[in-house]
């Protein structure tokens, strides 16, 4: 054999291991993701995960058919925070939420995956129990949340900043329950009912409600995010009335306070949040707190004081 032909033999040859080093490196970066999606079920969809969102009560509700599926136990949808199936840019949208997690959580004491938040929603929120981390409900969820964000990055984060609604601002004072009690008598009644219970989608419970009730045994627990005076005012700043938000500030303030007083599902255990009290948020309306500022001032405020205070637990000593 020429050195001629020597040399293209070698190349030939040095050509295909580089081939088959690129095919094994293929096959050992894609079979656990093959593997992964031969183990999701296929009715584990994006579609099914807005549908759970829209449609948690009837899906997941207290009135299933099978008691293994009954996780929520309040019959609100998701969709009665999260508009418009998270859609809806600003307070509680969820577009921006699947590229936040991994994160740091005070209320847990770690690291929280997506899959944790949804959960912390299911047993607060939804005054029910975890869905297993494997199950199709919780894969089609996250999918339709991951979904969300690739069209929200997709579609540009400026054009959501410019549809998003107006911040609220906590007044320096203590909010007022009786004032916000007139406001809800005025602003509030005809979607939510004058005894706060919300409206029935049908004669069936089992279809959920198209107005959600704000306090009583379907609604949220006393762990629950929007049990807290300034994410619920936050919340009705920028969404309520529905379709038409017209509250100032201070309305907003009063009526979540008014909300917040009423009775609902209680949650065992609360005690153990934020085991570092000093990620603790001011307006968490159960202690124990790392301040002895009294409960009616974390429940109501005024709230700048105790925000003052804990800023100044994180400026390094001199």
């Amino acid at each position: 054999m020429s050195k001629q032909e020597k040399g293209g033999m070698t190349i030939v040859l040095l050509a295909c291991t580089a081939v088959g080093a690129i095919t094994v490196a293929a096959t050992l970066r894609w079979a656990p993701e093959r593997e992964r999606s031969a183990r999701v079920p296929a009715i584990a969809t994006e579609e099914y995960g807005k549908r759970l969102l829209a449609q948690t009560a009837e899906l997941l509700g207290p009135d299933v058919a099978d008691p293994k599926m009954r996780f929520n136990q309040s019959r609100l949808s998701c969709g009665a925070c999260h508009l418009g199936t998270g859609t809806e840019p600003g307070t509680l949208g969820l577009p921006p939420a699947f590229g936040h997690y991994p994160r740091f959580s005070g209320r847990a004491g770690g690291m929280t995956t997506i899959e944790d938040r949804v959960n912390e929603c299911m047993v607060r929120s939804m005054n029910g129990r975890p869905l297993p981390k494997e199950s199709p409900e919780m894969i089609a969820m996250v999918s339709y949340i991951r979904s969300l964000s690739d069209q929200d990055a997709a579609s540009g984060a400026s054009r959501r900043k410019a549809n998003e609604p107006p911040t609220f601002k906590a007044p320096n004072r203590a909010a007022n329950p009786n004032a916000g009690k007139r406001i809800f008598q005025d602003k509030c009644t005809a979607c939510h009912g004058t005894d706060g219970a919300g409206l029935l989608a049908a004669a069936n419970p089992i279809h959920g409600y198209v107005f959600p009730p704000l306090w009583g045994p379907d609604s949220f627990n006393t762990g629950a995010g929007m049990h807290r005076v300034l994410t619920a005012a936050r919340f009705i700043k920028a969404r309520m009335p529905l379709g038409r938000p017209d509250l100032s500030d201070e309305q907003a303030f009063d009526l979540a306070a008014f909300i917040n007083s009423q009775p609902r599902p209680e949650m065992s255990g609360l005690e153990r949040d934020y085991p570092d009290r000093r990620t603790k948020p001011v307006d968490t309306s159960y202690g124990p707190f790392a301040d002895s500022f009294p409960l009616e001032q974390h429940r109501f405020g005024p709230f700048q004081p105790m925000e003052a205070y804990y800023k100044s637990l994180q400026k390094p000593a001199r």
